[in-house]
């Protein structure tokens, strides 16, 4: 396999400079040999620095603060290849991996989004929210490959450059956590596919350099933002109160709660409710995600 020039790869990073060297070295002896950009979001720790002298193939765009999931925005606008494989710090693709993706979206043109499947490192076991898409109860659309989804795992996901954009990327709002549920409605309501494919693989061996409670908070936060933002009243009502019935009663989830309440002006300001073919498809998906083991809001 020689190198494929239809994806390139965006990583962002905070603070993790070990961890980023580790999967630019993994990113480098890929077949594929794509274009790599490294988003560090304002790291302190001499990230970027490692970077300039150890990866000097590598473009880094080093910026002041941390601007979270928008960094991935940064990073697309600075590539011009079709598609872009999303990566974070402590994920990493197979060998082979990008290529298979490129080829489904090459063959798919109304695919946008592949979504791969996580090996959790260390032991390679699947992830349980691989399964959790495997069992998608939506309706495939005619062609497309794998698994249709109405939300994607950034981390480890080939987008469409060209649907990426035209929905605007991530939101600078919602910064991280579970943040690709608000773009991937818009994508869902352009009429763009996503699909969760098994056959191309990736690897997550999760850092140990986070604060489990803020990625909490944000992931709880940002789930009630989302209700509010794109589900019609009913089902946002409904959505909510079996959302908040299901997190720990604890402080974080109260500063959750809190947080998002106090985003309810501009949420009223910008809701935009799907389309009834999209609310259908989420409709099919409550169930299924709110009695998930594979997530779990806890710290």
């Amino acid at each position: 396999m020689g190198p494929d020039r239809r994806v390139s790869v965006v990583v962002i990073t905070y603070n993790r400079r070990d961890e980023l060297d580790a999967a630019l070295h993994r990113l480098e002896r890929l077949p594929e040999q794509p274009c790599v950009v490294v988003v560090d979001n304002g790291s302190a720790d001499g990230t970027a620095d490692m970077v300039l002298s150890r990866h000097p193939r590598i473009r880094l765009i080093s910026l002041e603060r941390n601007l979270g999931a928008v960094g991935r925005n940064i990073g697309v606008a600075t590539v011009d290849t079709p598609y872009v494989a999303f990566c974070d710090d402590d994920t990493y693709y197979e060998p082979g991996a990008l290529s298979l993706a490129a080829d489904l979206l090459d063959e798919h043109p109304t695919l946008a989004v592949v979504t791969a499947s996580i090996l959790v490192e260390p032991g390679g076991t699947l992830d349980a929210i691989c399964s959790e898409m495997a069992q998608s109860p939506l309706r495939r659309p005619a062609g497309i490959p794998g698994h249709p989804l109405l939300s994607f795992l950034a981390g480890v996901s080939v987008v469409r450059r060209e649907a990426f954009v035209a929905a605007g990327g991530f939101s600078a709002r919602l910064w991280l956590g579970g943040e690709e549920e608000l773009l991937a409605s818009d994508l869902a309501r352009a009429g763009w596919a996503m699909s969760y494919v098994s056959e191309v693989v990736a690897h997550h061996q999760a850092s140990k350099l986070r604060d489990p409670h803020l990625r909490r908070r944000h992931g709880i936060r940002n789930t009630l933002w989302f209700t509010w933002l794109r589900r019609p009243l009913r089902s946002a009502l409904v959505r909510t109160a079996r959302h908040l019935a299901r997190v720990p009663r604890d402080r974080i989830s109260l500063y959750a709660v809190a947080e998002a309440l106090r985003g309810l002006p501009w949420v009223l300001r910008e809701r935009n409710v799907v389309p009834a073919e999209v609310e259908r498809g989420y409709r099919l998906l409550d169930h299924m995600q709110l009695t998930s083991k594979a997530r779990r809001y806890v710290s």
